[in-house]
C-alpha cells in the first residue's frame, strides 16, 4: 500500500478547510480506528461527529491518543492548541452500551452522524468526509431503511447518478449496483445502468490523477457468456452500452470474462473495472487486503472517501483493530480536495 499513500501525500495541496470523520457504529471498531488515527496524527485538525463519550472511552485504550475536546462547530478547529481529537457531540450513549453486538442506539447515533457530517460538507463547513464503519443491521434496528453509507449519501445530497468504488494498490472497482439481492442484481443489468457505471469509473479514476483512464467492463456470465452460450446479457445489454460509451470517447473495453479481468486489471492492463454486482467486484479487492483498501462514493457533490471494512464486532474492544484503511481514506479524501475537478 505505500506506493499508493505515497502517490496521495504527493496530490496533497495546501487545504485550509478541515474535514470530517464520521465515528462510525459505536459498539464496533469505529471509535478505535478513529482514536488510533489520532494517536498517529494528534495535531491532525479533523472534525470528529459522533459521540463525545465513546471517543473518550476509546482513546482511553489506545496508546498515544490525545485527549477528546468537544466542538460545537469545524471553526472552533482553528483555535486549538497541542494535540487533541476534536469532537463534535451528537449523542450521549450510555457507558454500558453493549460492544460487538447490535443496537439500534448505536445505529441511530451513526446515522445522525453521518446526516450532520453531510450537511457539514454541504454548507461548506468541512472539505470532504471520511467515515468509520457502520453495520447495516443496526441501522434497519432504529429505523433506518436505507441499507448503508452510499444510499444515505445520495439521498441527502440529492444525487441521481452515483456509485461506489473500492480501491487499493492493486485494483479500482465501480460496481454496475450494490447492495440488492443478487436476483434484483442481475435484473438491474441495463444499458442505462451499465453506461452509468463506465461514466463514474472515468469520473472516479480521475480523482487519482489518471487523466484518461483504461476501463475494463466484466461481463456477467461465466466467460462473458462465451457467444451467448451461458446467457445473453453479455452480448445484449453489456457489449452495446460498451460500445456508447466507446462512441462518446472513452477508453472502455469489454465485456471481458469476469474471472480474469481483476488479474489484468492488477498487472497493469486497466486502471479500473466496471463489475456487475457487489460481491463479483469486492471479493477480488478484498481478497487482496482490506487494511490498505478505500471506498470512495463517486458523482456525489461532495467528497467523500471511506474504509473498506466492516464494523469487525468480534475483534471490536480488543484494542486489535487496524487504522490503515482510515488513515489511507483520510489521505485520499485531502489528495482529492487539491485537485481540480474532473471535466
Amino acid at each position: 500500500m505505500q506506493p499508493v499513500i505515497e502517490n496521495i501525500r504527493n496530490m496533497v495541496g495546501d487545504v485550509q478547510s478541515p474535514l470530517a470523520i464520521t465515528m462510525g457504529d459505536a459498539a464496533g471498531i469505529g471509535p478505535e480506528i478513529v482514536a488510533k488515527f489520532f494517536a498517529k496524527r494528534p495535531f491532525e485538525r479533523a472534525l470528529v461527529v459522533g459521540d463525545a463519550g465513546v471517543m473518550g472511552r476509546a482513546a482511553a485504550k489506545v496508546a498515544g491518543a490525545p485527549p477528546v475536546i468537544e466542538c460545537a462547530d469545524a471553526a472552533e478547529l482553528a483555535a486549538l492548541n497541542g494535540p487533541a481529537i476534536p469532537v463534535l457531540s451528537l449523542s450521549a450513549l450510555p457507558a454500558d452500551l453493549p460492544i460487538g453486538m447490535v443496537d439500534a442506539r448505536a445505529g441511530k447515533a451513526a446515522y445522525d452522524a453521518i446526516i450532520a457530517a453531510i450537511d457539514l460538507a454541504i454548507a461548506g463547513k468541512v472539505g470532504g468526509i471520511v467515515t468509520a464503519p457502520i453495520h447495516k443491521e443496526a441501522l434497519k434496528a432504529a429505523g433506518i431503511r436505507h441499507p448503508g453509507h452510499t444510499e444515505i449519501l445520495a439521498e441527502r445530497t440529492g444525487t441521481a447518478e452515483f456509485g461506489m468504488m473500492l480501491a487499493d494498490c492493486h485494483l479500482r472497482v465501480v460496481l454496475v449496483s450494490i447492495h440488492v439481492p443478487l436476483t434484483e442484481a442481475i435484473r438491474l443489468v441495463t444499458g442505462p445502468n451499465v453506461c452509468r457505471a463506465i461514466r463514474l469509473a472515468d469520473l472516479g479514476t480521475r480523482a487519482f490523477g489518471i487523466d484518461r483512464p483504461r476501463i475494463a467492463v466484466a461481463g456477467l456470465n461465466p466467460h462473458a457468456g462465451e457467444g451467448g452460450l451461458f446467457g445473453r446479457e453479455d452480448i445484449d445489454i453489456i457489449a452495446p452500452a460498451v460500445a456508447e460509451m466507446q462512441r462518446q470517447g472513452l477508453t472502455v473495453s469489454g465485456p471481458l470474462a469476469p474471472d480474469t479481468v481483476f488479474m489484468r486489471a492488477r498487472n497493469g492492463e486497466f486502471d479500473v473495472v466496471v463489475a456487475q454486482y457487489h460481491d463479483q467486484g469486492l471479493i477480488p479487492v478484498k481478497y487482496l487486503g482490506i487494511e490498505g483498501g478505500v471506498n470512495v462514493t463517486v458523482g456525489l457533490p461532495i467528497i467523500r472517501t471511506s474504509v473498506d471494512h466492516g464494523t469487525a464486532f468480534d475483534i471490536a474492544g480488543k484494542g486489535l483493530a487496524d487504522p490503515g484503511s482510515l488513515i489511507t481514506a483520510y489521505d485520499l479524501a485531502m489528495a482529492m480536495r487539491a485537485r481540480p475537478p474532473a471535466a
